[in-house]
C-alpha cells in the first residue's frame, strides 16, 4: 500500500473542509464608500491567482512503494526546461529520499486535483517550490511518525535520512519501503506540525549534481515526444488549412488525392471565423495509413480558397501603418509629469528620437504541434505535447460534445514550447478527425511548413522613443509610443491596444529616474493569429528602450554602462504601481517590488565579468542591455566582431542573472544559455513576413535558427547568490529580452552603424 492510496486522501469530510477553508481565504469584509460593510474578493497573487491555484497535498503528489521506490507526480509540462527534474528534486530533498530511488510520473490534466498546470510565464518553480517542499516534509513526518510508533519512542528522536528512518539513540534503522504501509495508514499531520529543513540540511536544492530525469533518454533518442505517439489501429493525418487567416474553403477536388496509395479518407473541417481563440482554422484533412501518404495525398488535392479581408495583409504596408501610428499622439498608459510640454519646450539640439521595428516571429519548436486522439465508449483520450492540459481538455470536450470529465489528456514530453503549445487547436483538430473515423485513434502531425505558416505568431511592432536632454545629456522627458497588434485580438475582435500585461512587460514600467515619462499606445488591428511567445512583449519593448538608452549615452558622449546606472539612479525599491504597472507578472508588489539595487548589481556584475572598457581590435565591440522581466533581473554583455564582409561573429557573451535562490543551478544556467541562443536567432534572422495575406516563409531555409557554427564561442553565466528566504524569480524567459539590444549596441560599438530594425540579417553586408 502506498501513501498515495491511503483512504484519507479521498475522505469526503477532508475535501469539504478544504473547500470551506479555500472559500474563507478568498473572502474579506471591507467598508465600502457608503460606510456599509460589504463582501469583496481579496486580491490574490502568485499561484493563488491561477486557475486551480496551488495544491501542496502530499497524498496527491507523492507515493512510496513497499520496495522503497518514491514516485513523485509532476503537474507541469516538460519542454526542455528540466521541470520534471527540478520539482521532484525539491520534494525528494525535504523527504530525505535517495535520488536514485525516485521515479517521476507525469500528471494527466486535472487542475482540481493538482492545481494550476499551465506551464508558462516562467512561474512553474516560482509557484510550486514551497508547495513541493511542503509535500516532501509532510511525507517525511508521516514516515518518522510510523517509525516512532513501531519503536515506541518520541517522534523527535527519529529522523529520515537518505531513504531510511533512523533512531540514533538505539542505532535502529528502517527503510522507507518497510514503513510505507504503516505511514499510509496515519492521518495527514496538520500544517502547524510541518517543519522545513534548514538550508544546511538540504542535499539537492541549490546543487548542480542531481541526475536529470529524461536527460539521458533525450540525448540518446530513447524517449517519446507527442509526435512519437503510437496506438494500435492508428491512422495518420495532415491538414490543408486556409493560407490566409480567416479564409475558408471555396472548393476541393479530392479525386487525385484519393488515388494516392495509403490514403484512407478525406475530411473537410469547418473553419472558425475570427477571433481565433483556440479554434482550428478549418480546411481539408487527409487521413492515411502513414504520415507520408497523408502528405502526398494533401499535395494531390486541388483546392480553391476564399481569402477574406486579411487577403490584403502585407508586411511592408503594415510597417508603414505602424510607423504612421507612432508618429501621432495616442492614448496614454502612463503619464508622469509634463512630458509633452517639456519636449515641446526643448531646443531641437537637445532632443533625440528613434523608431525601432521588430517583425512577426514564429515559435519554430523543434517538435511541431502533434496530437493523437482516440474516442471509445463516449470518452476521449488525448496524447499531446501541450503546455496547457486543462485548456486542451475543455476545448476537446467542447468540440466533441462530451462532458469535461469524459476527456482525458495525457501530457507527453514537448520538443520545445515557447508559448505555442499553450494553444491546443491542434489537439482539437485531432479530436475532430478521430470522430470522423468513428473514434479510431488518429494522430495529427503539423509539418514544419504548417507550423511556420499557421502559427500564433509573436506580434509585429514599431516603437518610437523621444527624449529631451539637459546640459549634461540626461533626459528631462521620455516619450514612448508602442504600436503592436495585441494578443487580446486572439480572443476579442475589437481588441486593438496592448493589454495591461503586455504594457507591463518593459514598456510602462521603465524604472528610469526621469521626472517626465509618458507611454502612449496607438490602436492597431491584427491580421493574423497573435500569441504568447517566450518573453512576450518584453522582446520589442526591451529592444527599443535598451537601444535608445545606448543612443542617448552616445549623444551625451558618456560610457553606456555609466549612463545606464545614472539613469536608474540610486538603489531603492519601487512599487510597480508607482510605474503605472498594476500587473507585476501577477505577483504581490510587496514581495516583488522593482529593486533598482538588484538591477544595478547585475549590470555591474555582467560588465565586470565581460571586461567592460577593455581595448578591442578594430571591428570588435561590446554591447550592454539590462532587463527586468518575470520578476527577475538580467544584464547581458555581448562581444561581436564584424568582418570585412559584414558578417557578425559573436566571440563571447556574459549574462548576469538575479532570480533569487537557484533551486537547480544547472538548469538555470542551461535556460540562460538557451535564451541567449534563441535571442540571437531572433535578432539575426527571425522574420515572418506576409504578402497577400500569406506567410512568405516555409521552413528553416528561409526562417533560420542559429546554427552551431554561428553560435557564440563562449557563453558565461553569472548567477547572483540567493537564500531560501528570498522570493523566487522566473528563469525560462528573462534572459531573452536583453539579447537583441545588447547585440545591436555591440554592432554599433564595432562599426558605428545603428541597427534599428530586426533582423540584422544582411544589413551589414558589404556591396561588391
Amino acid at each position: 500500500m502506498s501513501i498515495h492510496d491511503t483512504p484519507a486522501a479521498h475522505s469526503p469530510a477532508r475535501r469539504s473542509w478544504l473547500k470551506a477553508a479555500g472559500a474563507l481565504a478568498g473572502l474579506t469584509l471591507v467598508a465600502g464608500p457608503s460606510g456599509l460593510v460589504m463582501a469583496a474578493d481579496a486580491v490574490k497573487y502568485g499561484g493563488a491567482r491561477m486557475a486551480g491555484g496551488v495544491v501542496d497535498d502530499a497524498l496527491v503528489f507523492l507515493s512510496i512503494g513497499t520496495d522503497g521506490i518514491v514516485t513523485i507526480v509532476v503537474h507541469r509540462s516538460e519542454m526542455g526546461q528540466g521541470i520534471r527534474t527540478s520539482l521532484p528534486m525539491v520534494a525528494a530533498d525535504e523527504l530525505g529520499a535517495d535520488w536514485a530511488q525516485v521515479r517521476v510520473q507525469q500528471a494527466p490534466a486535472d487542475e482540481a486535483r493538482y492545481g494550476s498546470q499551465d506551464t508558462d510565464g516562467s512561474r512553474s518553480m516560482r509557484h510550486s517550490f514551497r508547495a513541493m517542499r511542503h509535500v516532501g516534509a509532510t511525507a517525511r513526518l508521516m514516515l518518522e511518525t510510523a517509525a516512532a510508533v513501531r519503536w515506541d519512542v518520541p517522534v523527535t528522536e527519529v529522523k529520515a535520512v537518505n531513504h531510511a528512518v533512523v533512531h540514533a539513540a538505539s542505532g535502529r534503522t528502517l527503510s522507507f519501503g518497510a514503513l510505507a504501509e504503516e505511514a499510509a495508514r496515519l492521518p495527514v499531520p496538520p500544517r502547524a506540525r510541518i517543519s522545513l529543513k534548514a538550508a544546511g540540511e538540504l542535499r539537492y536544492i541549490g546543487q548542480a549534481s542531481t541526475r536529470g530525469i529524461d536527460l539521458h533518454d533525450i540525448v540518446t533518442g530513447n524517449t517519446h515526444f507527442g509526435i512519437d505517439t503510437r496506438l494500435d489501429g492508428m491512422a495518420y493525418a495532415v491538414i490543408a488549412r486556409p493560407p490566409v487567416f480567416g479564409g475558408k474553403l471555396k472548393s476541393v477536388d479530392k479525386t487525385a488525392a484519393l488515388k494516392v496509395p495509403g490514403v484512407l479518407r478525406i475530411v473537410e473541417l469547418a473553419g472558425s471565423p475570427p477571433p481565433a481563440m483556440f479554434n482550428p482554422l478549418g480546411g481539408v484533412a487527409v487521413i492515411a495509413k502513414n504520415t507520408w501518404a497523408a502528405i502526398k495525398g494533401r499535395e494531390a488535392l486541388v483546392l480553391e480558397w476564399e481569402d477574406g479581408p486579411n487577403g490584403v495583409y502585407d508586411s511592408q504596408a503594415f510597417r508603414e501603418t505602424l510607423e504612421a501610428a507612432v508618429r501621432q499622439p495616442a492614448k496614454p498608459a502612463r503619464d508622469q509629469g509634463k512630458t509633452v510640454a517639456t519636449l515641446a519646450a526643448a531646443p531641437a539640439a537637445r532632443k533625440l528620437s528613434a523608431e525601432y521595428y521588430l517583425p512577426h516571429l514564429a515559435h519554430a519548436t523543434m517538435e511541431p504541434p502533434a496530437a493523437t486522439v482516440r474516442i471509445a465508449g463516449g470518452k476521449a483520450e488525448v496524447w499531446a505535447c501541450v503546455q496547457a492540459p486543462q485548456a486542451t481538455r475543455s476545448n476537446v470536450a467542447k468540440a466533441l460534445g462530451l462532458a469535461f470529465d469524459d476527456v482525458t489528456v495525457h501530457v507527453t514530453l514537448l520538443g520545445g514550447g515557447f508559448g505555442r503549445k499553450s494553444k491546443p487547436d491542434f489537439a482539437v483538430e485531432a479530436a475532430l478527425l478521430s470522430k470522423a473515423m468513428d473514434g479510431a485513434p488518429v494522430k495529427l502531425t503539423w509539418t514544419r511548413d504548417d507550423d511556420l505558416q499557421h502559427d500564433y505568431l509573436h506580434t509585429v511592432s514599431v516603437e518610437r522613443l523621444e527624449a529631451s536632454l539637459d546640459a549634461k545629456g540626461m533626459p528631462t522627458a521620455w516619450l514612448h509610443r508602442t504600436a503592436a497588434p495585441t494578443i487580446s485580438s486572439t480572443f476579442a475582435l475589437d481588441a486593438k491596444t496592448q493589454s495591461a500585461s503586455e504594457l507591463g512587460m518593459s514598456a510602462i514600467n521603465v524604472p528610469y529616474a526621469i521626472p517626465n515619462i509618458r507611454v502612449e499606445v496607438p490602436e492597431v488591428p491584427a491580421h493574423t493569429r497573435i500569441g504568447w511567445f517566450r518573453s512576450v512583449s518584453n522582446i520589442p519593448h526591451a529592444f527599443a528602450i535598451q537601444s535608445f538608452t545606448a543612443e542617448l549615452a552616445h549623444a551625451a558622449r558618456r560610457d553606456h554602462r555609466d549612463y545606464l546606472l545614472a539613469l536608474l539612479g540610486p538603489a531603492r525599491k519601487i512599487n510597480p504601481a508607482d510605474l503605472s504597472d498594476g500587473w507585476n507578472y501577477g505577483e504581490d508588489p510587496a514581495k516583488y517590488p522593482v529593486d533598482i539595487g538588484r538591477m544595478r548589481h547585475v549590470i555591474e556584475l555582467a560588465t565586470a565579468k565581460a571586461g567592460w572598457g577593455r581595448k578591442l581590435p578594430k571591428g570588435r565591440g561590446l554591447g550592454l542591455a539590462v532587463s527586468y522581466s518575470f520578476v527577475t533581473y538580467v544584464a547581458a554583455v555581448i562581444e561581436v566582431e564584424v568582418n570585412a564582409a559584414g558578417e557578425v561573429i559573436v566571440p563571447r557573451v556574459d549574462i548576469a542573472m538575479d532570480c533569487g535562490p537557484q533551486i537547480n543551478p544547472d538548469r538555470v544556467r542551461s535556460q540562460i544559455e538557451g535564451a541567449c541562443i534563441m535571442g540571437l536567432s531572433l535578432a539575426m534572422s527571425g522574420e515572418i513576413s506576409f504578402k497577400n495575406g500569406r506567410v512568405e516563409q516555409s521552413n528553416f531555409h528561409d526562417y533560420a535558427v542559429l546554427r552551431a557554427a554561428d553560435a557564440p564561442r563562449v557563453i558565461h553565466t553569472h548567477l547572483v547568490p540567493g537564500t531560501l528566504d528570498m522570493e523566487l524569480g522566473g528563469v525560462g524567459e528573462p534572459a531573452t529580452p536583453p539579447i537583441a539590444p545588447a547585440l545591436c549596441n555591440a554592432i554599433f560599438a564595432a562599426t558605428g552603424k545603428r541597427i534599428r530594425a530586426l533582423p540584422v540579417a544582411m544589413q551589414l553586408a558589404k556591396k561588391a
